[in-house]
């Protein structure tokens, strides 16, 4: 029986075995201890030899492999520090980086899975992307280390398709109330400052992602027509070096013009994008408003655009969308507005008023 103690903030397990050697290894909770200890018993009682893959004497560790995996890219196309991937890579050297790589079972993988859902409220959708990136890091690092691993990812899906711990994106349709919208704004207004307000704003009145709105600089403004240059914007076949003018509607180039230029800051809206969704979490917790996401605000603001009249082609221009099968995902357009014609229903509550007062 494996003895799993806690030591200081993280707990540790110890397998003492007669005929064996001992294994030993800390882990940041106990579930992830205790799946852990499982694992390695199951593989003795299997008889199954444990030689762990080892480096210059050293036995291999999980992080070891996502820092060569993140030197791999350096030669190619680096991770930034601002992408979702670098959080990814460093969600999961947080929960899984001190696991021996040639150990890591699909235990491991569902307590992790189930930590992220738990502690960081991460769905079906995100899991199977975290769960992705390890597979490309295992398979990656481990041939650049010369070293043999276990193709976990793939041991492990069926178990966490299973039990509803991974899977697809679906659709999703939640949009924010007026109600819900104002909230969050006075909210953020009253307790994290106006720069994270108008975030908000701009973000329902442009229909751009986080990290695009974080990436704006002064220097891409166009202020003849009114646009602004959204760099490396995200697509299926090419990221890097997509860039796209888009035309800042709805009161979005008032409230740029209204941000104070800060010395030394080339960005218009200088925050970190982790902060932006840590903050804005913050305030849907605060307030109540259950299952809101800063996505939404995307959909939010393209929903908008369809109900002021603009077709197809011209919403494609603010969003960045190249199908009409992708940019349907995100209209969520309301029936009962119909009855209001192309600019949808008055502005109650300032839903077509400027976004910010």
């Amino acid at each position: 029986m494996a003895s799993i103690i806690q030591v200081g903030g993280k707990w540790r397990a110890l397998i003492r075995r007669k005929g064996h050697p001992s294994y030993c290894q800390t882990f940041a909770n106990k579930a992830q201890a205790q799946a852990w200890a499982r694992g390695i018993e199951a593989d003795i009682d299997r008889g199954r030899t444990l030689a762990p893959a080892t480096v210059h004497g050293r036995v291999v560790l999980v992080s070891d492999l996502i820092d060569t995996y993140r030197k791999l890219r350096e030669k190619s196309r680096p991770v930034a520090d601002t992408s979702n991937e670098h959080y990814v890579l460093k969600t999961l050297a947080r929960y899984l980086g001190a696991l021996d790589a040639s150990r890591l079972a699909p235990a491991d993988l569902v307590a992790y899975a189930e930590a992220r859902r738990d502690e960081d409220g991460a769905g079906p959708y995100t899991v199977n992307m975290d769960v992705s990136k390890l597979g490309t890091v295992l398979r990656l690092a481990g041939v650049h280390m010369k070293i043999t691993l276990p193709d976990v990812v793939g041991q492990a899906r069926p178990l966490l398709k299973h039990m509803g711990l991974i899977g697809g994106g679906g659709k999703r349709e939640r949009r924010p109330c007026e109600d819900e919208l104002m909230r969050l704004l006075d909210w953020l207004e009253t307790h994290r400052g106006q720069l994270y307000a108008d975030v908000v704003r701009f973000a329902v009145a442009t229909a751009m992602r986080r990290a695009e709105i974080m990436r704006l600089t002064w220097d891409g403004l166009d202020s003849v027509k009114r646009l602004a240059l959204v760099t490396d914007r995200k697509d299926p076949r090419r990221t890097s070096g997509n860039d796209q003018w888009v035309p800042l509607l709805n009161g979005s180039w008032d409230l740029v013009q209204a941000q104070p230029k800060v010395a030394g800051e080339a960005r218009i809206f200088p925050i970190h994008e982790q902060t932006m969704s840590k903050y804005f979490k913050e305030a849907c917790v605060a307030l109540g408003i259950p299952d809101l996401h800063f996505h939404d605000l995307r959909h939010e603001g393209i929903s908008r655009l369809f109900e002021q009249g603009f077709d197809i082609p011209r919403v494609a221009l603010v969003s960045g969308h190249k199908s009409w099968n992708n940019l349907k995902r995100y209209a969520q357009l309301r029936p009962e507005d119909l009855h209001h014609g192309p600019g949808g229903p008055p502005a109650a509550g300032g839903r077509d008023s400027p976004p910010r007062p």
